[in-house]
């Protein structure tokens, strides 16, 4: 719904499916930021759980025991060995919240600190660790629970603008501590 909704004559956006597999993650995610070189990837993960749109916050390193779609799970249980625990996206989540919720979309906004320790959180840990925070994860419910594809598509664009927006205006102030 976003690729047809697409960002503005000034925004390439590429969108992709990844698969929910660990090992094709840990290749992905770095294969796509060499490509594109990108300003902010943003992943979207559709959560059972979810009833609203979520702006998760940081990604986590460890405590990944679930198995993929390939029945399998990294023996470290962890994203990037050695890495540290949590990596916090550099978008400012809580502006962005404010300020999507602002516009009046038909769309509930919240904010998690917890993406699930699972392909989601993995995705997104490994993608932050990648570009040193300029990453960010939302987690939508399910289709038709209660928000149409439509919905989902304009709350997705008014959100991805908001972060570029607070990006644009926060990218003198950012001193990203992340070592790799």
């Amino acid at each position: 719904e976003l690729e047809k909704l697409g960002l503005g004559n000034d925004v390439d956006l590429h969108v992709y499916e990844i698969p929910v597999e660990y090992q094709t993650v840990q290749t992905l995610i770095p294969a796509l930021w060499k490509k594109h070189s990108p300003q902010l990837l943003v992943h979207v993960g559709v959560s059972g759980m979810a009833t609203t749109v979520t702006l998760e916050k940081c990604g986590h390193n460890v405590g990944y025991k679930g198995l993929d779609n390939c029945r399998f799970c990294p023996g470290s249980q962890c994203c990037v060995e050695g890495g540290p625990e949590c990596i916090d996206s550099i978008i400012d989540m809580d502006a962005v919240c404010r300020r999507v919720s602002a516009l009046g979309l038909d769309v509930t906004v919240t904010i998690s600190k917890d993406a699930g320790r699972y392909l989601c959180d993995f995705t997104y840990y490994t993608s932050l660790y990648q570009s040193r925070g300029r990453s960010a994860f939302i987690h939508v419910p399910p289709l038709g629970k209660p928000y149409s594809a439509e919905q989902l598509g304009r709350a997705l664009q008014a959100i991805i603008e908001e972060m570029l927006e607070v990006l644009e205006h926060s990218e003198d102030k950012i001193n990203c501590q992340h070592e790799h």
